[in-house]
């Protein structure tokens, strides 16, 4: 029986993110894959059951990863304002920084593997809807649904990282984010959703 090679894992996990990102999920394959890598397809067997345990266990690791980056500074007992602008600078950095992850989070939310990544971000999830519920409590903001607070709490920052990994805003002219335009939309977000 073969051994697991960390090196080649590891390249497969970085191949994988990157062919689902060009070509979509319903494009990527285990051949695709298997020749991205420069290795046999039976190689891919040694770490994956199928292509769904692959996308499955690099959604639930990647996710996870980044639950953690994304809570590693952030306190559900903090102030509104001052907890909401942790968790946009550390989101930004985070996509900032890894843009196919972004796509990648992206892709995963709109399919049939959107259950487990969510499941992997559930101690990010938690803690979010704690600080938020605690902000309620002190009478900082309303009680929104989670699904009204997290759009307007997230959607634009969100939206800005996109129009800057496409280079471009929605009128096709070229968009490059910056710090200015990141702390003006945030004020516009607090300002929203502060009582």
């Amino acid at each position: 029986m073969r051994t697991r090679n960390i090196d080649k894992e590891n390249l497969v996990k970085k191949r994988s993110i990157e062919l689902i990102v060009k070509e979509g999920l319903e494009g990527f394959s285990m051949n695709k894959l298997a020749k991205a890598c420069k290795i046999s397809v039976n190689t891919l067997y040694i770490y994956y059951k199928d292509r769904d345990d692959l996308i499955i266990k690099i959604a639930c690791e990647e996710g996870k990863l980044a639950s953690d980056i994304m809570t590693s500074e952030f306190d559900c007992n903090a102030g509104f304002e001052e907890g909401l602008r942790v968790q946009w600078k550390t989101r930004y950095k985070y996509f900032m920084d890894k843009p196919l992850l972004s796509s990648f989070f992206e892709q995963l939310q709109s399919s049939t593997y959107q259950y487990h990544f969510t499941e992997a971000t559930n101690g990010y999830k938690d803690m979010v809807s704690r600080f938020m519920q605690n902000a309620i409590n002190r009478g900082e903001i309303d009680d929104l649904p989670l699904e009204v607070y997290w759009s307007i709490a997230f959607a634009p920052l969100y939206t800005l990282i996109n129009f800057h990994h496409r280079g471009q805003n929605p009128a096709g002219e070229p968009f490059k984010m910056n710090d200015k335009l990141l702390w003006k939309t945030f004020d516009l977000v607090v300002k929203a959703l502060k009582k």
